[in-house]
């Protein structure tokens, strides 16, 4: 299965591609807020998907405020990569989308 990479897209799938993410991507405004205002209990997490490391985090007070010194680091690259990871899955599914296509195509 290959791996179907941005500049493979036509102009109707890069649209709708940035469209999609416009509605999925996170924040990096949103996210930094979260942290400042809820950190200590992982709201900046929750709000990225790592719920896990979230609850975590809610159950400790944030590493009593160590993890949530820690994410002041981390947390520009966990958006990029929570952004990344929501762009892979839109391009799947647009994959699976042009795939489907194809294959009403042919058995008709």
């Amino acid at each position: 299965m290959s791996i179907m990479k941005k500049q493979d897209l036509t102009s109707e799938d890069l649209q709708l591609l940035s469209s999609e993410m416009s509605k999925k991507q996170k924040s990096t405004g949103t996210t930094w807020l979260l942290w400042f205002f809820t950190g200590g209990f992982g709201g900046h997490r929750f709000y990225l998907g790592k719920t896990g490391t979230a609850v975590a985090m809610l159950l400790t007070f944030g590493g009593l405020g160590i993890w949530t010194f820690i994410d002041l680091f981390l947390l520009n690259g966990m958006i990029k990569d929570t952004n990344e990871t929501i762009e892979n899955e839109i391009l799947s599914e647009i994959r699976l989308l042009k795939n489907a296509k194809k294959n009403s195509m042919v058995g008709n």
